[in-house]
């Protein structure tokens, strides 16, 4: 079994900075491509941010010179350096990876997402 777990969020003021990590644990082969994606109230999800296991990056227009998406393949965790939050940053985040398993078998798993809240 194979799961994502994020942690890092939190309330901050409009201007602050939070960090998100997000650890895969389990019968992990080899993780793929990692990525952020968000959910704000009433709204579809979207990504946010994806890097592949060499290290390409790619980012949503809204975030782009705010955010940076970064991975340690060692520690099998991504993070999300989030600066400049707005308001319009709140929104649950999840974590997505794409994995292939011990069993050679390819998923996509998710994480349970985390809440960041962007207010003063």
């Amino acid at each position: 079994q194979v799961q994502l777990v994020e942690s890092g969020g939190g309330l901050v003021q409009p201007g602050g900075s939070l960090r998100l990590s997000c650890a895969a644990s389990g019968s992990i082969f080899t993780i793929n491509a990692m990525g952020w994606y968000r959910q704000a109230p009433g709204k579809e999800r979207e990504l946010v941010a994806d890097i592949t296991s060499g290290g390409s990056t790619n980012y949503a227009d809204s975030v782009k010179g705010r955010f940076t998406v970064s991975r340690d393949n060692v520690k099998k965790t991504a993070y999300l350096q989030m600066n400049s939050l707005k308001p319009e940053d709140t929104a649950v985040y999840y974590c997505s990876a794409e994995i292939t398993s011990l069993t050679w078998r390819n998923l996509e798993v998710w994480g349970q997402g985390i809440l960041v809240t962007v207010s003063s």
